[in-house]
């Protein structure tokens, strides 16, 4: 185990790596105590064949719940392990997955949730995307072939209504799916001046805004795959955002991602 600490717009970490470098492409999966839910998606990604096509990197927050034993990971089919021991939660996460992909010098980065609420079978179709030179590639539950199962309907609303239209304003670029963390940019839009992920403000679900907009911004392409998102029946939603300060918060997020408040220097 490695500790990383000191590197700028990166949050303190520790890096377990089980094997090296085997692919142009990462996927970075940020979980903090995903139990079960995690070992099913890790499961199918190995039984579809998505480790043989990706490095698998798991970006935990900090989970005491065992579910990043770093034997039953390997197991898994996973690359490596970052576990965050500082600030911050799901952007913090995400910035020290970044630096270490494009430390590692893979030409695109994957995410997904670890809840196994989408389907990571879907991840061939964001590689054939980066393939063909788009540089953010969106994945989307509700354009054909896609699939919304169970979506709760204040979440359903939520999206149509409120957050996929504000998004799809700022980035001057219709998108329809935009809280769905399921994506991939390219080395390209990671590293371009005119993005910088790796700064400090990006601490909770501010990078996945940002992200989702500053690549049009910039003239890169960007585009939508339809992809399966599938709640649980009969089970608590999973998720990290609760209750009115949650969907505060995010509100927030939306109106000063529109304003420009995340450019660099205001670009």
């Amino acid at each position: 185990m490695t500790v990383m600490e000191g590197i700028p717009g990166v949050p303190r970490f520790e890096l377990e790596e089980y094997a090296g470098k085997k692919s142009e492409y990462c996927l970075l999966i940020p979980i903090l105590n995903e139990g079960e839910r995690i070992r099913r998606e890790l499961e199918r990604a190995q039984r579809a064949g998505v480790d043989r096509l990706v490095d698998i990197a798991i970006c935990d927050g900090g989970s005491t719940d065992g579910c990043t034993d770093g034997e039953r990971l390997r197991t898994l089919g996973v690359n490596a392990l970052l576990t965050k021991r500082d600030a911050g939660r799901q952007g913090a996460q995400l910035r020290m997955g970044i630096w270490w992909a494009l430390e590692r010098g893979y030409q695109g980065i994957l995410t997904i949730d670890g809840n196994d609420k989408d389907a990571i079978e879907d991840v061939p179709k964001f590689i054939e995307k980066l393939r063909e030179g788009y540089d953010l590639v969106q994945g989307s539950r509700f354009l054909p072939g896609g699939r919304a199962v169970n979506t709760p309907r204040s979440r359903y609303w939520a999206v149509k209504l409120i957050h996929a239209p504000v998004i799809s304003l700022t980035a001057g670029q219709r998108f329809t799916d935009t809280t769905n963390a399921y994506r991939a940019y390219s080395r390209r839009y990671l590293t371009h001046p005119g993005v910088q992920p790796l700064r400090d403000v990006f601490q909770t679900y501010e990078l996945l805004a940002y992200l989702s907009v500053r690549a049009t911004q910039l003239g890169m392409k960007a585009c939508e795959v339809p992809v399966t998102r599938a709640y649980p029946k009969g089970e608590p939603t999973p998720t990290k955002i609760k209750g009115m300060k949650g969907n505060q918060q995010l509100m927030s997020i939306l109106l000063k991602n529109l304003f420009g408040a995340y450019r660099p220097n205001r670009q």
